[in-house]
């Protein structure tokens, strides 16, 4: 296997540990630069042939000149809305992904963790304890519930699985045709199309978003679909926040139209947390780090280098967008 010059573009504010993981399962057996931000791009694009992307660089028209010999773009994330896919594939990169399965399990456990936040109204249990108030807290069980999965890729599947041990009622939907050995597996009380999306609003507890943020998926739940939602459902995101008409949602949470909410993903990052609705007690966030555990930057980054190393050989890349 010949060595390949390699370009890391880390991303500001992220944990150390990815930058590290990075360099270690790389540079063994590549050449690999990792840009700073600091200094011109040029230089270190010189003679690249693979870049490994960590999330928000410009965009492909803030590339160098110097990037004529990149072939492989390799992108640490699954989502792929921060990335300028189309631009990098006018300039011939073959642009290279992480799979949802890498960090499927890491979102499900934290749609769970933030169902039960709500159901055992963990905000206010916080006041009552800095009160001295004892014993004042009435919560609700998972089980009996219903929740509605919109996307039933590998984390929607992952969350099913765990809802369904606390004996919740699963229902999704998804645009594509979920293998049969799968449905099988997990057994969801109803699985259907994004036709069937109205009524399982209507009839769920607990709707929770775990699908890829598109042109087709942005603001899938919109200002409608919000007020299909029973006074007593709440809403959980650990996919992106845009797939929700987050102005919509603030107002049915203000006005007290629906029961709640557990956030991960915002439509701007970071967001304004003086806003009203980030102030109700009914209201449980996180700062996008639903996927982030040491066991998903391990999966990532080793396939990754996985695809360099293919890159080297003369094999195709895995995951290609």
């Amino acid at each position: 296997m010949r060595q390949v010059k390699v370009l890391y573009l880390p991303q500001e504010g992220v944990d150390p540990l990815w930058d590290k993981l990075v360099v270690d399962l790389v540079s063994g057996h590549h050449d690999l630069t990792v840009w700073d931000g600091a200094r011109s791009a040029a230089a270190d694009f010189e003679n690249v042939e693979v870049v490994i992307e960590m999330g928000g660089f410009a965009g492909a028209r803030a590339i160098p000149d110097t990037s004529r010999n990149v072939s492989l773009w390799q992108v640490l994330s699954t989502g792929l809305d921060h990335t300028d896919v189309a631009g990098l594939k006018a300039r011939g990169f073959t642009v290279t992904h992480c799979p949802g399965l890498l960090s499927a399990m890491a979102l499900a456990e934290s749609a769970m963790m933030l169902m039960l936040m709500l159901s055992r109204r963990t905000n206010e249990g916080k006041q009552h304890f800095d009160a001295a108030i004892m014993y004042a807290l009435m919560g609700e069980e998972l089980a009996g519930k219903t929740l509605a999965i919109v996307g039933f890729g590998a984390s929607g599947q992952q969350l099913a699985l765990r809802a369904k041990a606390f004996g919740m009622r699963v229902r999704a939907v998804d645009v594509r045709r979920i293998d049969q050995a799968i449905v099988d597996e997990i057994q969801p009380d109803f699985l259907g199309g994004l036709e069937d999306l109205d009524d399982l609003l209507r009839e769920c507890d607990f709707l929770s978003m775990q699908l890829p943020l598109n042109d087709e998926t942005r603001h899938l739940v919109d200002a409608r679909r919000i007020d299909l939602l029973k006074p007593t459902a709440r809403i959980i995101n650990v996919a992106r926040g845009a797939v929700i008409d987050e102005e919509a949602m603030h107002d049915a949470l203000v006005q007290g139209r629906i029961a709640g909410a557990g956030l991960d993903v915002f439509g701007q990052e970071p967001p304004d947390p003086n806003l009203p609705v980030y102030q109700l007690p009914n209201v449980v966030v996180m700062p996008h780090v639903a996927g982030e555990t040491i066991e998903v930057a391990h999966r990532r980054v080793q396939l990754c280098a996985d695809n360099v190393d293919r890159f080297a050989r003369g094999e195709e890349p895995k995951y290609q967008v």
